[in-house]
Parts: C-alpha cells; sequence; structure tokens
C-alpha cells in the first residue's frame, strides 16, 4: 500500500458519546488526510480511546457523522444524528462496512487465545471479509515474515512475550487491508525493553504511507512521527496542530500543564 494523495481518508464531525450521565466525547471535530499520521493525547478519562472505538463500530455514538472514503467502493458516510425514520439509522451493516475499512490494533492485544498465530491472522480474512484460505495464509506468512514472527505462526499467544504478541495485533490488523490503522496505546503494556520493536514496526507503516490514528503517551514517538497531535481533556479537542509546535510550545495552558508533567513523569 503506497497512498500518494493527500485526500482525507477519514472526516469525523460532531462526535458525541455519554455513558449514562457521564458526556465522554462532546462534539469531536477529526480529519485525516491519506497516508498521515494523527495522535491522540491527554489525560486519562479525556475520551481519546472512546474515538477509537467510534471509529471501529466497536462503540455507538451517541451524535455526529463519520465519512470514510477513497478505498475505490466510494464515500462510507455513517449519521448517528437523531432520524425521523427508523431504515435512516446506522444499521448493522454500516457497521461492519465501517470495521471493513478500518482496523484496530488494542492495548492489552487482544488476541483469540484458542488460536495459533497464523490463526489469529487469517481469522478475519477468511471468516469476514470470505477470502479464499490459502490467499489468506500466503498474506499472513507475508506479514509475519515482515515483523520477524514467521517461526511462531502455529504457536499460541501465551508463547510469546507481550512485544510479539503485540507484533501479532499489528499483522492481524495489516492482513485486513483496511484504509485506516487504530492504535490505542500500543506500547502501555509493555516492558520497557520491548517498546522499540513495536514502535519500530510502526514508523516503518507512517513511512510506507499508511494513514493511522494512534492513541499513546509515548510523546517523543508522536513528535517523531505524528504530524498532527490533538489534546483532548473532558471529551473535547483543547488543542491541535503540528507535533512540533503541540508538543514544544503548546499554546493552551491545559495543554502546557500535561505535556510538562508527562516530560517530567518519563
Amino acid at each position: 500500500m503506497s497512498p500518494t494523495e493527500n485526500a482525507p481518508v477519514l472526516q469525523v464531525r460532531g462526535l458525541t458519546k455519554a455513558f449514562g450521565a457521564n458526556a465522554v466525547l462532546r462534539g469531536i471535530d477529526l480529519d485525516v488526510p491519506k497516508g498521515k499520521v494523527v495522535a491522540l493525547i491527554g489525560p486519562s478519562g479525556s475520551g481519546k480511546t472512546t474515538v477509537l472505538r467510534c471509529l471501529n463500530g466497536l462503540e455507538m455514538p451517541d451524535g455526529g457523522t463519520v465519512a470514510l472514503s477513497g478505498n475505490g467502493s466510494g464515500q462510507l458516510l455513517l449519521d448517528f444524528g437523531a432520524k425521523v425514520s427508523r431504515k435512516d439509522r446506522v444499521s448493522r451493516k454500516d457497521i461492519a462496512a465501517l470495521r471493513d475499512r478500518s482496523a484496530m490494533v488494542f492495548q492489552h492485544y487482544n488476541l483469540f487465545p484458542h488460536m495459533t498465530v497464523l490463526q489469529n491472522v487469517t481469522e478475519g480474512p477468511i471468516k469476514v471479509q470470505k477470502r479464499p484460505g490459502a490467499q489468506a495464509v500466503e498474506e499472513a506468512e507475508r506479514l509475519l515474515a515482515r515483523v520477524g514472527l514467521l517461526e511462531k505462526k502455529d504457536t499460541y499467544p501465551f508463547e510469546l512475550s507481550g512485544g510479539q504478541q503485540q507484533r501479532v495485533g499489528i499483522v492481524r490488523a495489516l492482513a485486513l487491508k483496511p484504509q485506516l490503522l487504530l492504535f490505542d496505546e500500543p506500547t502501555s503494556a509493555l516492558d520497557p525493553e520491548l517498546v522499540g520493536d513495536v514502535l519500530g514496526v510502526i514508523k516503518e507503516l507512517a513511512e510506507e504511507g499508511w494513514t493511522m490514528v494512534i492513541v499513546t503517551h509515548e510523546l517523543g514517538f508522536a513528535r517523531q512521527m505524528a504530524d498532527e497531535v490533538i489534546f483532548m481533556d473532558g471529551g473535547v479537542v483543547v488543542e491541535r496542530g503540528p507535533a512540533s509546535e503541540v508538543l514544544r510550545e503548546p499554546k493552551q495552558e491545559r495543554t502546557q500543564q500535561f505535556v510538562q508533567r508527562l516530560l517530567h513523569e518519563f
């Protein structure tokens, strides 16, 4: 995959989500151009992960729109606003289409424990996308070789280190050939010595032009890799801009406090 155009792959407008009386997202706008990396940063509970889960259909937003385009099948537009007619509401088919165009790499890997590495990687392409088994296996083996894990294809997740499991998680996402890759704190569950391998794989993907949204606390990584950094707090976007500006010279006092605290801790 080598995207060359700078057209938006993802456009989000007015995204809202509440859990009971707790408003987690309060009108999020987000644009991700093709081949760009956007990093979401912010304190725990700011809504970062909820944004990702809404973009992968794991959470149903209460309002707003999500539009994905660029895979040759036209634009996918999901409108989560109140509808007069039931038939106009977002359907299971719409959510399935969203998941077909975006793929999530989870903080805690989320591999199927009863499946081998190869089975984990081929499950989606074969069962969900209905690709031929031989084709899915060939692609999975190629991707596993790329991250140095081909020899582990017949092992189970419990036999792998955390870093190896996370690399399998990345391969599982890539095997779906999505338009958009979503990473939820991909290194936070890893021992410090394992972080570098995972960040190295993500860096290679960015250099190849994959479109990505990454929730991370690794400010050095965000500064190096992200085209745009978005600081969230309390379910809203407080500040956004180039990584060099937001992480080195943030304009908003709340962003300044957060960046200074995180840099001090790490």
